[in-house]
């Protein structure tokens, strides 16, 4: 998430009063804020109580009941069931990984989808080969680095060449026999 929370106040008339902007917000606004990044808090201006957790559970109902379904009927019967159990200890704990690792997959969709090559298997023993064979071909003034004069050293950027050019063949030849 990004920065300092947004703080909504809640006043006695129940209306939330968005600190940042001076003004009145909606439950729909909140949800806006969320679905751009941003982290909220709520609080009662008169008790100071942080009414967060309350609010966000009555986004996710709003859009529930309105035909959003997210949550599995399975989910929300396991959640309700978490709150009678010994399971009610490991249900937060389990739920927040679940997100992180639902973020973290969607980061790495999101950047396979900038360079669709680097999901590819072998992409990255063709990008070393490439790099290896234009650094080679140009004398090294590719990379930026200084020219090679010795033999020993060209011959050891070619066997390195040669290794990942057989490692690639070889996943080729395995790719081509699951096909």
């Amino acid at each position: 998430m990004s920065g300092k929370a947004l703080l909504i106040k809640r006043y006695a008339s129940r209306r939330l009063y968005n600190t940042e902007t001076s003004d009145y917000v909606t439950l729909e606004d909140i949800s806006s804020f969320i679905r751009d990044g941003r982290d909220v808090q709520i609080i009662d201006l008169k008790s100071g109580d942080d009414l967060t957790r309350q609010y966000l559970l009555q986004i996710v109902a709003d859009h529930e009941s309105r035909g959003e379904n997210v949550l599995p009927l399975e989910v929300l019967t396991d959640l309700v069931r978490s709150y009678t159990t010994q399971a009610q200890s490991v249900v937060p704990e389990f739920l927040a990984m679940s997100f992180d690792m639902l973020r973290e997959g969607q980061s790495k969709v999101m950047e396979s989808m900038a360079n669709p090559m680097s999901s590819m298997p072998g992409f990255e023993a063709m990008k070393a080969q490439q790099e290896a064979f234009i650094k080679a071909m140009t004398g090294g003034f590719a990379g930026g680095d200084e020219p090679k004069d010795d033999t020993e050293s060209a011959t050891t950027e070619l066997d390195t060449i040669r290794s990942q050019l057989a490692a690639m063949q070889e996943q080729l030849a395995k790719m081509g026999k699951k096909g």
